[in-house]
């Protein structure tokens, strides 16, 4: 059992009372809260509760220590001056707007936000803003007195007082209709509120982490979002980038997904080949890394502890379009290729593939998994361009007119 933590303990105490409020339970159950967020083996408390809030605990050593959740991974030039901004801004208290398409990660780097703040050891708290009804916003931020309104049986904190001391994660916050944005307008400005139906003003100390990925300069300009919000959210921005223009990170992140599939599914591990690898890397990915985890898991699911396969559309991007060079220096060659300068151009490529693979048809880095191509495919192929492979007495594998040519051998 780790150390007493009076200060851990009390914020333990919070979200289990916020857990009690959103879930109606028992007493019993809430001390069961406290202690296992103290006592926990998962270095903290995650609790989904209506209207899609979170509410989370951090470990009190995960400042200095770093979770699983918390990582960061890649290692483009994106990645990176992600990672650079967050270790600026964290130990402030600044606001941060983080911007970016659908299932680019957002909230990962608002956890690591919170992770690397000064409040790490308090409450985050995420607020869906698209999920909550208009009716209900302001019981839903504030909270509310009993028998504010029909529904209201009794006292009921809002998410401010939930993270108290922690962080406010406003998810979506472009989603926020009009008319109620001058509300939160009024509690970021001046740290104070009051429950619905009640006339006691109180104040909170909270640090807020707002994500869209709506153009907010848009929206204020087509007289959607308040301006004076925007400039109150958009104090530190920080620009997820969409996958597409990381694809640098898509066999580390792919690697990773594989080993979180495995884990969960409990199938062998798969094996993602060279030429597979080369498919992720040439798809778009609109939805992003939401999209590839999905894929990948799909993939492990189908794969059972075989070859990874992945079947994507062909992204307009991945095509490519080269000028043919002829052989004889610099001349231009044609414009569209005949069907026999394309059988030719084939045979071409694929001794190339196995002189560089030394003829190795199978395997990891075999000529097949270059070309992504079933061995028996490629034997079948091999044969019918009539292609031998080069044996000589100092085993050269080149194509050479010393070469000894001998027959391949069928299989």
């Amino acid at each position: 059992m780790k150390a007493f933590d009076e200060k851990y303990l009390l914020a333990a105490g919070r979200v289990a009372v916020a857990r009690k409020e959103i879930n109606e339970r028992s007493l019993g159950a809430i001390g069961e809260d406290c202690f296992k967020a103290w006592t926990g083996t998962d270095r903290g408390v995650s609790i989904a509760g209506s209207n899609q809030t979170e509410i989370v605990i951090s470990s009190p050593s995960s400042g200095s220590e770093k979770a699983a959740s918390g990582e960061m991974i890649g290692q483009s030039r994106a990645v990176k001056q992600i990672i650079k901004q967050i270790k600026i801004v964290a130990p402030t208290d600044a606001t941060v707007l983080i911007l970016g398409e659908t299932g680019t990660g957002k909230e990962l780097v608002a956890r690591e936000l919170h992770r690397c703040s000064r409040r790490n050891n308090e409450p985050m708290v995420r607020v869906n803003c698209a999920s909550i009804p208009n009716e209900l916003y302001e019981s839903e931020f504030f909270g509310h007195a009993k028998g504010a309104f029909t529904s209201a049986f009794k006292d009921r904190i809002g998410r401010f007082e939930a993270a108290a001391g922690g962080t406010l994660f406003l998810d979506e916050v472009g989603e926020i209709p009009l008319e109620l944005q001058s509300k939160l307008l009024g509690v970021l400005e001046e740290k104070c509120y009051e429950r619905v139906g009640e006339n006691r003003t109180r104040c909170v100390d909270v640090r807020i982490v707002a994500a869209t990925n709506r153009d907010l300069e848009k929206e204020v300009v087509a007289g959607r979002f308040r301006q004076d919000l925007y400039y109150r959210l958009n104090v530190f921005p920080v620009k997820v980038a969409p996958l597409r223009d990381r694809k640098e990170d898509i066999a580390l992140l792919a690697t990773h997904f594989i080993n979180m599939s495995v884990k969960e599914h409990g199938y062998p591990r798969p094996r993602l080949t060279l030429a597979e690898t080369e498919t992720l890397r040439n798809y778009d990915w609109p939805g992003n890394i939401r999209e590839l985890r999905n894929v990948i898991e799909r993939a492990v699911i189908f794969a059972q502890g075989g070859v990874l396969e992945f079947d994507l559309p062909v992204s307009s991007s991945s095509v490519e379009f080269t000028s043919f060079s002829s052989v004889h220096g610099d001349q231009a060659g044609p414009e569209h290729l005949t069907e026999a300068e394309m059988r030719s151009r084939e045979r071409e490529n694929l001794c190339a593939v196995l002189q560089k693979t030394g003829w190795k048809i199978k395997g990891v880095n075999g000529a097949a998994e270059l070309l992504g191509l079933k061995p028996t495919t490629l034997l079948s192929r091999i044969e019918k361009m009539g292609l031998k492979r080069p044996v000589t007495k100092s085993r050269r594998s080149d194509f050479s007119s010393e070469a000894v040519i001998q027959p391949w051998p069928r299989v």
